[in-house]
C-alpha cells in the first residue's frame, strides 16, 4: 500500500513540485516518509509515499472523532514522538550533503506507523542549501516568502524578516513540544491565541508543569520529565534564534534526561 500526492496546475505548483521532489530524492532517515517513487509530465507531477497506517499526530492528539479517545499517546510514547523528531531534524540540518530547512513541522506533518515511530513528511515548503543561498527578501519576494509555515507553529523571527534557517524549525519543535505536554492544539480557536501564549508562563514557572500535563494521561506521566520537557520548549521559542538549541543539543538533553526513551535503543525495538 502506498500513498499519493498530486501537484496540477500552474508553473508556481510546477516549481514547488520541483523542488519537493529534488529534495525528497536527497533524504534517507527512518524518521522522514519514503518516496517510493515519482512522474512527471508538464501538466501533472505525483510522488508516491509509503502507506503510515496511524495517520498522524493532529489526527492521535486533537482529533475529536475518537482517535484521541480509543487509543490516547502515552507519556513514554509522546517522549519518543519527540525524540525521533528531533532526529529527523538534526538529520537534516546536520547529516545532509546540503542543509535543508523543512520549514512547516507541525502536528499534521508527523505521521505515525504501527508502533507508533515518528515520520516527519510533507516537504514542500523545504527549503535546500540555504545556509549559502538565501538572502534578504525584497519587497517584491515578500508574499511569495511568508507562505512558508502554518499558524501556530511559525517562528515569530521569520515572520519579521521573511529569511528561512534552521532556527524556524527548531521554533516548530518547541510548539510540537507544548502539543505533546498539555494536548491542546497549536492554535486555539476559541480564544484565538496560540499555544505558545496560552502555555507561556509553564515556560517560566516550573511548579506549574503538573498543572498543564494532558489530563488525557491520567495523571500517568512523569513530572521531573515534564519540567524537562517545558524547559525544552522555551528555550526552543526563546525570541532569540542564535540562543535556541540544535536539534543534537535536543537529542544530547533527551538521552540524559528522559529515561521514558530507553526503549528505543532496546534491539527489540520495532523500526520500519
Amino acid at each position: 500500500m502506498a500513498a499519493v500526492k498530486i501537484h496540477n496546475g500552474g508553473e508556481r505548483l510546477n516549481r514547488v513540485f520541483k523542488q519537493e521532489l529534488e529534495i525528497l530524492l536527497h533524504l534517507d532517515h527512518d524518521n522522514i516518509v519514503k518516496l517510493l517513487g515519482y512522474g512527471d509530465d508538464r501538466e501533472e507531477g505525483v510522488l508516491v509515499f509509503e502507506h503510515v497506517p496511524k495517520g498522524s499526530l493532529q489526527e492521535m492528539l486533537h482529533d475529536s472523532t475518537g482517535a484521541k479517545e480509543n487509543s490516547p499517546l502515552s507519556w513514554k510514547n509522546r517522549m519518543a514522538i519527540a525524540f525521533q523528531l528531533a532526529e529527523a531534524i538534526e538529520y537534516l540540518h546536520e547529516k545532509c550533503a546540503l542543509p535543508i530547512v523543512h520549514g512547516d513541522i507541525k502536528a499534521s506533518n508527523i505521521l505515525l506507523d504501527e508502533h507508533l515511530n515518528c515520520k516527519l513528511c510533507d516537504f514542500g515548503s523545504a527549503k535546500m542549501g540555504f545556509s549559502s543561498t538565501v538572502l534578504p527578501p525584497s519587497s517584491s519576494r515578500m508574499n511569495q516568502v511568508m507562505m512558508m509555515g502554518s499558524p501556530g507553529y511559525v517562528d515569530p523571527h521569520y515572520l519579521r524578516t521573511g529569511i528561512p534557517s534552521k532556527k524556524n524549525d527548531i521554533y516548530s519543535f518547541g510548539v510540537i513540544l507544548l502539543e505533546l505536554l498539555t494536548g491542546m492544539d497549536a492554535f486555539c480557536s476559541e480564544r484565538e491565541q496560540p499555544l505558545t501564549s496560552i502555555a507561556g508562563p509553564i515556560l517560566r514557572d516550573a511548579s506549574q508543569v503538573g498543572k498543564v500535563v494532558d489530563p488525557g494521561l491520567g495523571g500517568y506521566f512523569d513530572l521531573e520529565e515534564a519540567k524537562v520537557m517545558a524547559s525544552m520548549a522555551g528555550l526552543c521559542l526563546g525570541p532569540s534564534p542564535t540562543l535556541r538549541p540544535s536539534a543534537s543539543d535536543i537529542l544530547q538533553t533527551m538521552k540524559h534526561k528522559i529515561s521514558s526513551i530507553s526503549f528505543l535503543f532496546s534491539p527489540h525495538h520495532l523500526k520500519l
